[in-house]
């Protein structure tokens, strides 16, 4: 389980379907389609949601168990909104929490204890570094 200061990376590749992509984290592999690709498999703004609702659900369950609150079930729902004016960024993300089996204090506390600790979610809400790098690969020479 990565801790505090480790590096953690994903790999993607372009597969034969304009596209598509194969994605690897771990040992786990799936695919991914682009906004524009086949539309079957899940999409990166979909998947930018999936992290953010898995981490959410996650983090509330550990703080939950740790404080004996009562949790017997939470439901995470995730949205954005493109910003019409700049299609390149989400003008919002909306995370929309139901936990069940706390009162509605405990579930704020819980929701508390997981903002202030969910790197994808302060990451999102903070806006984060990100680095690109690029190195390109000559074409490979063809046999005559």
């Amino acid at each position: 389980m990565p801790t505090a200061g480790d590096t953690v990376s994903i790999t993607g590749r372009t597969t034969d379907t304009q596209g598509r992509f194969l994605v690897t984290a771990r040992s786990n592999h799936f695919v991914s389609d682009a906004r524009t690709g086949p539309a079957e498999a899940v999409q990166a703004g979909e998947l930018l949601l999936s992290s953010l609702a898995s981490c959410s659900l996650s983090n509330i369950q550990v703080h939950a168990q740790e404080r004996a609150s009562g949790l017997t079930g939470a439901q995470a729902q995730v949205a954005y909104e493109r910003d019409p004016q700049d299609p390149t960024r989400y003008v919002c993300i909306r995370l929309d929490l139901r936990l069940s089996g706390v009162t509605q204090e405990e579930a704020e506390t819980l929701a508390g204890l997981f903002t202030d600790s969910c790197p994808i979610y302060n990451t999102l809400r903070r806006g984060g570094n990100v680095v690109i790098a690029v190195r390109a690969e000559p074409p490979a020479l063809r046999a005559v």
